[in-house]
């Protein structure tokens, strides 16, 4: 990656009449890499990537995509652009390749209309018209599309809605293939374990802000470990320490948790260390620990563990982003 960004963002702003959507985001995506926009409905994710893409002005603060105002300077940088919509509302009337003939006709540098087809799994529905499309096919279409002129910077506003599994992780190997060519995405998406599979970087918005960005890594690095266990005697009764009976573990963050089923959970900062010194216990006074789980945590956990404080509820914010 080079250090000049190839989208920057300061401070950038968005105002639907007095409610503001985006709210002082800043954000740089680098050239080859893959930025996933995280969030509620209502956090303000297409508020912004709007922005980014030129098809709105900013209310206040810096927009630049490929060293232009994205919105003001569209002509300079429409063309290094692929945009996936979560809706493209292409005809229904056209088939597949017609679709497909036509959106080149747009293009400067089109892929070839076989090529891109072939490459989201839709040759054998070329001449099937779009109406009659299922809805992962669709988006499938929109796909190819996007990709069709080969742009530096792609758009994926929740590109796998409406994909089986097969079907998702195909389109995951697409865009992997695409990164490893050089192209740059800035993707918004439900499903954390896309944002797993494909993010360089993530941003997790709320109420429209960036409140937490960095690599897979650092986001889950910040969250404790869990550990799940029942604890048996020797002749295999269930047993259920009190929390003074365990032992003094290092990296615990609050007072373990027992189910009605006598299974204890807990949380911690130090997972090797703290089951480390659980199996030195249970092995000290001839227990067993049956159907242990230990694991550190995840995108899922750390997505979640972030405090509702916006007001992302708020009417106005639901139909803006």
């Amino acid at each position: 990656m080079t250090s000049e960004p190839i989208v920057h963002v300061r401070g950038a702003r968005r105002r639907y009449g007095t409610f503001e959507a985006v709210r002082g985001v800043d954000l740089d995506v680098h050239r080859g890499e893959l930025v996933a926009l995280l969030g509620t409905n209502g956090a303000g994710k297409t508020s912004f990537v709007e922005l980014v893409e030129g098809l709105a002005p900013a209310s206040g603060g810096t927009v630049r995509v490929l060293g232009h105002d994205p919105y003001r300077e569209r002509r300079q940088v429409v063309g290094s652009l692929g945009i996936m919509l979560q809706s493209a509302g292409f005809s229904g009337d056209l088939t597949v390749a017609e679709t497909a003939r036509t959106w080149a006709g747009t293009l400067s540098r089109p892929r070839p209309v076989d090529d891109v087809l072939g490459a989201v799994g839709l040759t054998h529905r070329a001449d099937v018209r779009v109406a009659s499309l299922s809805g992962g096919e669709k988006r499938r279409l929109d796909l190819a599309l996007a990709t069709m002129g080969d742009p530096e910077l792609l758009f994926l506003d929740e590109p796998t809605t409406g994909l089986d599994p097969e079907s998702r992780r195909a389109t995951w190997r697409l865009v992997q293939g695409m990164l490893e060519a050089g192209t740059t995405v800035l993707l918004t998406t439900h499903y954390l374990e896309e944002a797993e599979e494909l993010a360089d970087r993530i941003a997790i918005m709320q109420a429209g802000r960036v409140v937490r960005s960095g690599s897979v890594a650092d986001i889950v690095g910040a969250e404790p470990a869990r550990v799940e266990f029942v604890v048996r005697n020797a002749a295999g009764s269930p047993v259920v320490p009190g929390a003074a009976d365990l032992p003094s573990l290092e990296g615990i963050v609050d007072v373990p948790q027992v189910d009605r089923t006598g299974r204890l959970r807990l949380r911690t900062t130090s997972l090797q260390g703290d089951l480390h010194t659980l199996l030195q216990w249970a092995e000290a006074r001839q227990l067993r620990l049956d159907d242990l789980d230990a694991r550190s945590a995840s995108l899922e956990q750390a997505f979640l563990a972030m405090d509702d404080t916006d007001d992302t509820h708020d009417e106005t914010a639901e139909v803006a982003a």
